[in-house]
């Protein structure tokens, strides 16, 4: 009863991360000191499937399942979902943000 693990699951509508919690069939939750813990060991790969693919990267999940099937070479990560909402947040501000 205490044990969860999740290999697929319901995602966030509006960041695209998996929900957290084991009541929602959510993920394991990457807390912040988590992020420089690794950080400080020098995971760096891990870190960024982590904190991209594995959470809210659509487009890049979509491209590494692909190149799993495919035999190919692991793509670069896109832009995190999260990214894009908090963009979105600020040009509703009226700030004037380009990313380049």
């Amino acid at each position: 009863d205490k044990m969860h693990a999740r290999s697929i699951g319901p995602y966030s509508l509006i960041t695209q991360q998996p929900l957290g919690g084991k009541a929602q069939f959510g993920g394991q939750r990457f807390g912040e000191m988590e992020v420089w813990a690794l950080e400080a060991f020098g995971a760096s790969h891990i870190l960024q499937e982590i904190l991209t693919i594995k959470s809210d990267d659509v487009v890049g999940r979509s491209k590494a399942y692909e190149a799993i099937v495919k035999g190919e070479p692991m793509p670069q990560p896109g832009i995190p979902e999260s990214l894009n909402v908090l963009l979105h947040e600020l040009r509703g501000l009226g700030l004037s943000i380009n990313l380049e």
